[in-house]
């Protein structure tokens, strides 16, 4: 997977936990056996013994993806013979609609910033960039001042499976994070081998995507939000609003770095007034 793929270890990680499960169910159930001994009701057996321990249906779905994923790989090394995963069903997922914040309420929590301490300007840095261009709090943390363009408005950024893309930055990111490079980066003693990361920590170190996690929190309990917020909010709201504002779906795929078409309908969800004026403007029952 990390050769072939070029998956992130994140990734291999959360596959090999699928089949450590599929594992803990034999040994669980005295039912040991090998990949090749394995059948079609063995796992629909583990699937529901998941269900019946609590895992929700898009985790039990997750699951299923890894261990067909596991039997593609068996069946290429010739370790199978037969696939049992063929028939295997996945259950059925609501597609929740994730919570979006408004312009106003992302504007609220930036100024939420207090500006008198140093990483203050550092996250306001990395809040209008996340807004600004959509990434994944992963391209944030892992964000290179080599890959910034800024004199034309660009940034690269290194998305999942090492696939890069071009992204147009807005002038008021680009402003934050010049400020951010110039009077605070400059400043910190930087570590061995985070000199190209853009976004470090006061001992010089690149952030954790857990720390994005925790400073977008804060910020959000300061701007009196209640939503359910977290990095990715910040991402469905950039989708969001293009899309509200006219935005071709294909461009905003392009942008967020999807594979797929269907993957970039969920952050495309419009609120009821938007459909309202849609139809106000375009259906002809309506005019």
């Amino acid at each position: 997977m990390q050769l072939e793929k070029s998956l992130a270890e994140n990734s291999v990680d959360a596959y090999l936990t699928d089949i450590e499960k599929l594992t803990a169910y034999l040994q669980a159930s005295d039912n040991m056996k090998t990949p090749a001994d394995i059948q079609l009701k063995d796992l629909q057996q583990f699937i529901q013994w998941a269900a019946e321990l609590g895992l929700t249906a898009s985790s039990q779905a997750r699951m299923i993806s890894g261990i067909r994923q596991f039997y593609k790989f068996c069946s290429i090394e010739h370790i199978v013979q037969a696939d049992p995963t063929v028939l295997l069903e996945a259950p059925k997922l609501k597609r929740a609609l994730p919570d979006v914040l408004t312009f106003d309420e992302i504007e609220s929590m930036i100024n939420s910033i207090d500006l008198s301490k140093e990483e203050g300007g550092r996250n306001k840095a990395i809040l209008e960039t996340m807004y600004s261009c959509g990434l994944r709090v992963s391209e944030v943390v892992n964000l290179q001042i080599s890959n910034l363009y800024l004199d034309v408005g660009f940034i690269r950024v290194i998305g999942k499976g090492d696939k890069e893309r071009l992204i147009p930055i807005g002038s008021s990111a680009t402003k934050y994070i010049g400020i951010y490079k110039k009077n605070i980066r400059s400043h910190v003693p930087v570590v061995r081998g985070n000199e190209d990361i853009l976004f470090l920590n006061r001992r010089g170190s690149k952030l954790s995507r857990v720390m994005i996690f925790y400073i977008i929190k804060d910020l959000a309990n300061k701007a009196g939000i209640t939503k359910n917020i977290s990095p990715h909010t910040f991402r469905h709201s950039f989708a969001t609003h293009l899309v509200e504002g006219g935005a071709d779906l294909r461009a905003v795929q392009e942008m967020l770095g999807h594979e797929s078409i269907t993957t970039t309908e969920i952050y495309t969800h419009l609120d009821r007034e938007y459909l309202r004026k849609t139809l106000e403007n375009y259906h002809p029952a309506f005019k």
